[in-house]
């Protein structure tokens, strides 16, 4: 996610997967309802409601979800018929616009990256130069610095320093100023050392590269290595492989026919020193002959476009609100989040991810907007864009609010709620709002199984809410197969559900409007967001504590905290919301994956130093890490 976020760990090169959701365990929420849940007063009088439509509802999904709409990618038209077609329903229902522009709140974001000029590889062997041809044998990646290096090569194996195996590539190897050639994924062994079937963090592309950074290298060489039965020496697709804007260091992929003749050099074959370091699991780093040098310039610009939330305002009789709220963007052709790699170039529709959603806001909207200026709190309807891209819509509008965060009572969020399977319903951040646990439980008449969650962290907008002290409710359906891919299509969505799904919304929305007393925000313990969790379900993982919370916006250099967990190390620190944190231990931090690579090559008990920027100038602390909880 952000700073900026538009490149997330990809499945394929990177043992990372995108943390889409937290769902703690049923019977632990249960739990934790039962001690706390406390009588509920009785409501004021509302006025009355209609039902949700689920043939309108299905409609719009449809319309969103259409070709027209180019999967509302970030820089395609798609994405901006979206925005107009929402606030032209905004608009015909008589709700005030809430934007900076009309309906809109426009803001830039990175869509990705492209080579331009001066993309070069030259070799010098002694004097003797050859030229590699990009596309065709070598490429580099879209998170490589640009600029020009010149430099001696050495080869670090599969460039890993994993302590925890009792392995290092760099052992006594010098790499300060030179070029390193590394092997893709990691040793054989590990995966028996670390008890797990698939890749450890160790394989991913920008844990390489920022290995390679820290020790001191000015560019990485990739290579395939030795190849499968019937595989070939394939190129990376240019932007297909997740990471941050900008790795800092540079960092390109070569074929091995063009890389045999360096280990010839070296008296070594290729497939016989990668056959070596998996047969033992120990390094066999080394230095090319000292009449090697690579001549390496990659030139690559960051692409930009200019997105919109839309907003829409009913207002009541003061001046607090509701937030209602979805993401209306997905992944236009596909990119490095697509879950289909070989379709990418296709539309992928999006009509669960986030349609349902968007839909969502647009009904309760049209039952609402009856009751403009009847209810004693207005209604703020959000369609929200850069969620796929790292939270940035959300990110943008707690930075630079149309209306005050202080008057906000609850933020609702509705991402992926249209194929709800066996009458079940996730239900996040129960735990942020004082009032949550007794309105939810009033809601008698549903026949939705609800799996509670206390927490109001997870990878959708409501993270950016709960972070400004905002209680939070997060609906979701689950995933499916279909998750960011081109079959993730309108005619799959279960409207009835959703439809009823929306009638329990609006009422939960309702009692929030018309309480006596807004719902006073409660932090809940979450799981630290840069602890390495690879769980997709009910927070396992590994890594010690830090507790921060990541500001999902983008960030030039660094990773600005928008909150610090209470009690958590950071916090015992005197780290606070707003600090940028760019040194952890030594080491420069210029992203989120740069503290995510720190965090997990330290231990628990470890005492680290940082640095942080505090209103532009530094500061530093020493923060003990501790057992995550």
């Amino acid at each position: 996610m952000p700073q900026s976020n538009r490149f997330r760990p990809n499945p394929y090169d990177v043992p990372w997967p995108r943390r889409r959701f937290l769902i703690p365990a049923l019977a632990a929420v249960l739990a934790l309802v039962l001690a706390v849940a406390t009588p509920a007063q009785a409501p004021a009088p509302a006025p009355a409601l209609g039902k949700a439509d689920a043939t309108r509802y299905l409609d719009t999904v449809r319309t969103l979800a259409s070709p027209d709409m180019e999967g509302r990618g970030a820089g395609t038209k798609g994405i901006d018929r979206a925005a107009h077609l929402l606030a032209q329903r905004y608009q015909s229902l008589g709700l005030d616009p809430a934007g900076t522009q009309g309906y809109f709140q426009p803001f830039t974001v990175t869509t990705g990256a492209k080579l331009v000029a001066h993309n070069d590889l030259q070799e010098d062997f002694g004097g003797k130069k050859r030229t590699l041809k990009l596309n065709e044998d070598f490429v580099p990646f879209s998170f490589s610095s640009s600029g020009q290096v010149e430099a001696p090569v050495v080869f670090a194996g599969y460039g890993a320093s994993a302590g925890e195996f009792g392995y290092d590539d760099y052992a006594g190897l010098d790499v300060q100023g030179k070029i390193v050639v590394l092997l893709r994924y990691e040793p054989a062994g590990f995966a028996d050392k670390s008890g797990n079937q698939g890749l450890t963090q160790h394989a991913a592309l920008i844990t390489k590269a920022i290995n390679a950074r820290n020790h001191g290298a000015k560019a990485v060489v990739v290579l395939n290595g030795k190849l499968g039965d019937g595989e070939e020496d394939v190129l990376t697709r240019f932007g297909s492989v997740s990471g941050p804007e900008n790795a800092g260091i540079l960092l390109v992929q070569v074929k091995n026919r063009a890389a045999q003749d360096w280990f010839a050099a070296a008296g070594k074959s290729l497939p016989a020193v990668q056959d070596q370091i998996n047969a033992n699991t120990k390094p066999e780093s080394f230095a090319f002959p000292g009449t090697l040098h690579l001549n390496i310039d990659v030139q690559i610009d960051m692409l930009h476009a200019s997105v919109n939330n839309v907003l829409a305002y009913l207002p009541g009789k003061t001046d607090e609100y509701v937030i209602v709220g979805a993401h209306y963007d997905h992944l236009g052709y596909g990119n490095a989040d697509s879950l289909a790699p070989s379709q990418i170039g296709q539309i992928h529709p999006g009509a669960d991810d986030n349609a349902s959603g968007t839909a969502g806001v647009v009904e309760l909207a049209r039952l609402f907007a009856p009751l403009k200026g009847q209810l004693p709190r207005g209604i703020l309807f959000m369609s929200l864009a850069g969620e796929e891209l790292g939270l940035l819509g959300s990110a943008d509008w707690v930075q630079h609010p149309t209306h005050p965060l202080d008057k906000a009572i609850a933020m609702i969020n509705m991402d992926m709620i249209g194929r709800i399977k066996g009458e079940k319903v996730y239900v996040g951040g129960v735990g942020t709002g004082s009032s949550f646990q007794s309105i939810l439980a009033l809601q008698k008449n549903s026949s939705f199984h609800f799996d509670y969650s206390a927490g109001g962290y997870a990878a959708s907008d409501h993270t950016s809410f709960v972070a400004r002290k905002i209680p939070v409710l997060f609906f979701f359906s689950g995933l499916h197969s279909d998750y960011h891919k081109p079959s993730d299509t309108w005619d799959k969505i279960d409207a009835p559900d959703a439809a009823r799904l929306l009638d329990f919304i609006d009422a939960v929305i309702m009692q929030l409007d018309t309480a006596a007393e807004r719902p006073k925000f409660i932090t809940v313990p979450a799981d630290d967001p840069h602890s390495g969790v690879t769980s997709t379900g009910g927070g396992g993982g590994y890594g010690p504590w830090f507790g921060s919370i990541p500001d999902f916006g983008q960030s030039e250099n660094g990773v600005r905290f928008s909150d610090v967990q209470p009690g958590s190390p950071a916090a015992k620190a005197g780290l606070k919301a707003g600090d940028v944190l760019v040194d952890f231990a030594g080491k420069p931090v210029r992203n989120l994956y740069d503290f995510t690579d720190a965090l997990r090559r330290s231990k628990v008990g470890d005492v680290v130093n940082v640095t942080v920027l505090r209103d532009g100038k530094p500061l530093k602390a020493s923060v003990t890490l501790a057992q995550r909880r």
